[in-house]
């Protein structure tokens, strides 16, 4: 199992970016996969979650009404739509399927 982040980067508060993770090695189509996320000096926090076909998703509470978790299995890839970025969500963020997670995508929100 394979995930490998990308998307990540620097954003103003009130702006958008879109995560990706590529998945190999398994067959993506079969498996739920999350989006979860680490802040500097904190424990991990799920952020997102969404069904083997794309047609139930859920989300915490904090990011719910501003983040947008989508996939496309016909691309093994799973993506995070993140709009109204806020200073607290800076964070490593990385995509989980079962106890595999990525290496990570670097979200920074700052003026």
């Amino acid at each position: 199992v394979q995930l490998v982040e990308s998307g990540g980067g620097l954003a103003q508060p009130g702006g958008s970016l879109r995560l990706s993770c590529a998945a190999s090695g398994f067959t993506f189509s079969r498996y739920a996969m999350s989006w979860a996320r680490q802040a500097p000096g904190k424990g991990p926090e799920w952020v997102s979650g969404i069904n083997s076909d794309g047609s139930r998703t859920n989300y915490a509470i904090s990011v719910k009404g501003r983040f947008t978790i989508s996939r496309d299995n016909a691309k093994n890839t799973l993506y995070l739509q993140m709009n109204s970025l806020k200073p607290e969500d800076t964070a490593l963020y990385y995509c989980v399927q079962g106890a595999t997670r990525g290496q990570g995508t670097q979200v920074t929100v700052s003026s």
